[in-house]
C-alpha cells in the first residue's frame, strides 16, 4: 500500500491562531473553550454522541511541513526519537486529544481543555471510555523525571 487518503469531517475553531504559546496537552489548557464544526453531511453520525462527557478528536497536523525522525521535545533538552514523543512534526501528521464535550448544537461541538490550532482539519471523532484504556502499571518514558514541567510548557514554534 503506497498512499492512504483521508477526507476531514470537519475543521477546529479555537481561540489558537498559531502554535507558538499555544499549550502541548489538553490537561495544559484545561478550561479552554473552542467549538469543533462537523460539516453538514456527517452530523448524523453524531447522533447519541452527547451522552458522553469527553470525546478524542483525531486530527490532521495541517501546519507541520517537515519532520525528524529524532526530536527536542518542549519537556526536554535532550533528543528523543519521534515515536517516543508527542511531537506535531511526524512522518504522518496525525494528532489526538482528549477534549471535555459540553454540547451539541446541530452540526457544532462546544468543548473545552483544547490546545489545538484554529482551521485544523478533524479526521474522526470516538467517545472517550476510560475503561476501554488499560488499568495496568503505565511507564511514561523520558517523561517520568520531566512530567511536571507540562503545565508551564508551551509551543515556541519549533516544529513548524
Amino acid at each position: 500500500m503506497d498512499e492512504i487518503k483521508y477526507h476531514p469531517i470537519g475543521v477546529v475553531h479555537s481561540p489558537f491562531k498559531e502554535p507558538k504559546g499555544t499549550p502541548i496537552q489538553p490537561t495544559a489548557a484545561l478550561g479552554i473553550k473552542a467549538t469543533v464544526e462537523i460539516y453538514h453531511e456527517y452530523e448524523e453520525g453524531l447522533q447519541d454522541l452527547e451522552s458522553f462527557s469527553h470525546i478524542i478528536i483525531i486530527y490532521h497536523f495541517h501546519l507541520s511541513k517537515h519532520y525528524n525522525l529524532k526530536v527536542k521535545p518542549y519537556m526536554d533538552n535532550k533528543l528523543h526519537g519521534v515515536f517516543a514523543t508527542r511531537s506535531p512534526s511526524r512522518p504522518n501528521p496525525i494528532g489526538l486529544s482528549v477534549v471535555r464535550l459540553i454540547s451539541i448544537e446541530k452540526n457544532i461541538l462546544n468543548i473545552q481543555n483544547i490546545e489545538i490550532i484554529e482551521g485544523t482539519p478533524v479526521l474522526d471523532i470516538k467517545p472517550y471510555i476510560p475503561e476501554f484504556t488499560t488499568n495496568e502499571k503505565i511507564k511514561i518514558g523520558w517523561l517520568e523525571n520531566n512530567i511536571h514541567k507540562l503545565s508551564q510548557s508551551k509551543d515556541d514554534g519549533r516544529f513548524i
